[in-house]
């Protein structure tokens, strides 16, 4: 037979009196604290992203392909058009990639607008070491 308690929760675990010791209350939530602590992150977490991308993240040079033709088993021809600062000057890298996705060809680029220009459209002639797929524009950065 079984002890049943008119106050104890259904459930709930039945201790001997006196075996355990005292049952501690259970303990105060403190939301404050926490709302606090989750500012601070977001906080610190946008200082690190502000950084990062102040270092890291340059979106006055951007670069486009236009088009690639001329393709044979040695060259590729990529037209592109790349954004600086106003007469800015901007090193890009080009690749040419095979149709298995293999990198043919790999050359660095350096373009200059004129004087109050941010466009700069060229064509560049990549040399390859197998027949090219696709010419492509990696990354421009400032030269």
């Amino acid at each position: 037979m079984t002890e049943t308690h008119a106050t104890t929760a259904p459930g709930a675990p039945v201790f001997p009196p006196g075996r355990y010791g005292r049952r501690r209350e259970p303990g105060r939530r403190r939301p404050l604290l926490v709302a606090l602590l989750a500012l601070a992150l977001l906080a610190v977490l946008g200082v690190v992203s502000v950084r990062l991308y102040q270092q890291y993240g340059d979106p006055n040079y951007r670069a486009e392909v236009i088009t690639y033709t001329g393709i044979t088993d040695e060259q590729v021809l990529v037209d592109f058009r790349v954004t600086v600062p106003d007469g800015g000057r901007a090193v890009c890298v080009l690749r040419a990639r095979s149709r298995d996705g293999a990198q043919v060809a790999l050359e660095e680029v350096t373009v200059a607008a004129r004087p109050g220009e941010r466009h700069i459209t060229t064509q560049h002639r990549l040399t390859t070491s197998g027949r090219p797929f696709i010419g492509e524009v990696l990354r421009c950065r400032p030269a």
